[in-house]
């Protein structure tokens, strides 16, 4: 019997980020450098401000040399919160993933330098509604006369 050689295990990098109540997967493996944004292509993602912002961390990537964003696919999966919040959770979860794949410090401190939200996700979330109350903080005011 003849021994069979494995094939290479494919590389693929799992990231996640997060901003408000929206929470952002990416998968990160080679390919033809496609990138997805809930199964819809990076150009025709409406508004034009989502596009930007989700493009973000892939042009700060392509201008380091020994990163080729051409041969990378990236597909992310956003859920919750509002188009803003999920623009903001993918593009940290983009830069993670990025980084984590390529190993490269120096570009995750150009993240770090560029926009620290990039790397770190921003944990500020909406303030709870109160009981008795019509908000958060707004409490129904007292007159004793």
């Amino acid at each position: 019997m003849g021994t069979k050689a494995k094939p290479k295990a494919k590389k693929v990098v799992n990231e996640v980020g997060k901003r408000k109540s929206a929470v952002a997967r990416v998968t990160v493996k080679e390919g033809k450098g496609v990138v997805r944004v809930n199964k819809r292509l990076l150009e025709v993602i409406e508004p034009e401000v989502v596009q930007t912002k989700l493009a973000e961390p892939l042009l700060i990537a392509s201008q380091f040399q020994d990163i080729d964003i051409d041969s990378i696919d990236v597909n992310v999966t956003v859920t919750g919160g509002g188009f803003m919040g999920q623009a903001e959770a993918a593009r940290t979860a983009i830069a993670r993933g990025l980084v984590e794949w390529t190993e490269n410090e120096e570009l995750k401190e150009t993240y770090l330098g560029y926009d620290r939200s990039l790397i770190v996700s921003d944990m500020r979330k909406k303030e709870m509604k109160k009981y008795g109350a019509k908000g958060a903080r707004a409490k129904r005011q007292k007159s004793y006369r």
